[in-house]
């Protein structure tokens, strides 16, 4: 078969690139995680339900998954660099809007805002990834631009807990609205111009190709999985750990730092695992060790600072390792010519399956006796199914495109 996924276009410098997309998605990634250690405060001072919590959890992916689905009729048609440097300015107004937010329906909206321009330019930062890296280094190139997870666990969010209890719950997201700033300056000098080689159909052409294609349509049932297997439990992580396993909020930085620090470890060689074996392979491996992870955490009571560290690693670790291999199947799979389109859509898919795990475990989970959060164990069961979908359908995407998993050689 051919190969449908060779990049097309060259750029002078492609490793700072890579480097300045990582800080782009750094920025976008902060602000999405932002949210959830900040859960119990956020519902003391707004005094909101954990259902309306899920809700404040959700809009980001709702409206990120609106907006590129949108994005997909017309990504391929604009230069790269216009539409992040676009996309990423509103991105960082509207979170400079969540800061000043003074209700909890007006945070509501500045989410729904900032996940509206934040998820597509993560959409753009995925298809600049196709544009300029051969497919043999894909894995790699994608760990890098990936290492903004762990960044933000490690730097992002201990800083924005720290901002949050010395100050008020406004600080992270004042934080975050400063990086933006200087990265858009960053990335303003250094990001080139890059238009696709191949020319483009009229947008609604565009959109049904994309859409009536079955490779396409395996790889949007994989995205959509990969991503509502972890997207279910994130939420009420933190909150489950002060209230079940009895941590207090001044803790929860140090699950955080140690997470990221031992992600920080493990994106690189997952990226090189994905370059040098089958992409499937390593997608099981990694799923079947984040299943275990899961009934642990989603079961954990009266757990030690020390204990909640180590399996809020492991599951940092394994639910963000599926990614490498997952991202870098699709991109090999996709041909250029349709993978702005795709990457744009293929985000509005994770966005909005990021968004109704949220609600769905919102509906799972109440609040019992003594504060207690129950409910939990169920949206553990939930997501390791949704695991093993996720290889499921990753190995019908490999039926029919048996390149995109294949190794480096």
């Amino acid at each position: 078969m051919e190969d449908r996924s060779a990049a097309s276009i060259s750029v002078p410098r492609p490793k700072l690139l890579l480097w300045v997309l990582a800080a782009v998605q750094f920025t976008h990634i902060l602000d999405y995680m932002i949210v959830m250690p900040l859960g119990p405060h956020l519902m003391r001072v707004f005094d909101i339900s954990p259902t309306q919590f899920s809700w404040l959890v959700a809009a980001y992916g709702v409206a990120a998954s609106l907006a590129g689905f949108l994005g997909g009729f017309v990504m391929d048609r604009f230069d790269r660099r216009t539409a992040l440097l676009t996309l990423y300015a509103g991105f960082g107004l509207a979170t400079l809007a969540c800061a000043l937010a003074p209700t909890y329906e007006a945070l509501l909206g500045a989410r729904l805002a900032a996940g509206a321009f934040g998820g597509v330019a993560g959409s753009v930062v995925n298809s600049m990834l196709g544009d300029v890296i051969e497919p043999g280094r894909r894995g790699r190139a994608a760990s890098i631009v990936m290492s903004a997870f762990p960044l933000a666990s490690i730097l992002g969010v201990p800083a924005g807990l720290g901002l949050a209890a010395r100050f008020d719950w406004e600080a992270p997201f004042f934080l975050i609205a400063a990086v933006a700033i200087v990265v858009f300056i960053v990335a303003h000098r250094t990001v080139p111009s890059l238009r696709s080689a191949h020319p483009v159909a009229h947008p609604f052409k565009q959109m049904r190709l994309i859409l009536s294609d079955d490779l396409h349509q395996r790889g949007f049932l994989m995205s959509a999985m990969l991503v509502f297997s972890g997207s279910c439990v994130i939420p009420f992580m933190a909150p489950s750990m002060v209230a079940n396993a009895g941590l207090t909020e001044a803790q929860l930085p140090l699950i955080y730092l140690a997470g990221g620090m031992a992600t920080l470890v493990s994106t690189p060689l997952l990226g090189r695992l994905t370059d040098r074996f089958d992409k499937l392979h390593v997608l099981a491996v990694v799923s079947l060790s984040a299943a275990a992870v899961v009934l642990i955490l989603t079961q954990m009571t009266s757990a030690s600072v020390v204990a909640a560290m180590v399996v809020t690693a492991l599951f940092m670790v394994s639910m963000s390792g599926r990614f490498s291999p997952a991202m870098a199947m699709l991109t090999n799979a996709v041909e250029a010519r349709y993978r702005g389109g795709f990457m744009s859509v293929n985000a509005a898919v994770q966005q909005a399956a990021g968004g109704v795990a949220s609600i769905v475990a919102g509906m799972l989970v109440a609040r019992g006796p003594g504060g207690h959060l129950v409910g939990y164990s169920r949206v553990g069961l939930l997501s390791i199914a949704c695991l093993g979908l996720t290889v499921f359908l990753a190995a019908r995407l490999r039926a029919i495109a048996p390149h995109a998993a294949l190794p480096s050689r």
